[in-house]
């Protein structure tokens, strides 16, 4: 099951994309499918017909994890 995730890249905008698996220590790239904008729309830095591009993870500030559909998220309870 693919991972959504936000890329924060030093000095751009954060991209979506899905993630195989989380990076691990020893990584020094991180494979990123049908990589986007927030937005949705087509990276301009990348030709239109690519899916999947390697990351090295020394360019990332730090990465967010969405929440999917399987996983249930648990707000404030007011008792």
């Amino acid at each position: 099951m693919a991972i959504q995730a936000i890329l924060h890249i030093k000095s751009e905008e954060p991209i979506m994309g899905e993630l195989d698996d989380l990076p691990s220590l020893g990584d020094t790239l991180i494979k990123v499918n049908n990589p986007r904008q927030k937005d949705g729309k087509d990276l301009y830095y990348i030709e239109m017909d690519v899916v999947t591009v390697y990351w090295p993870i020394e360019r990332l500030n730090f990465i967010e994890i969405l929440p999917t559909e399987d996983e249930e998220i648990i707000g404030f309870v007011r008792e």
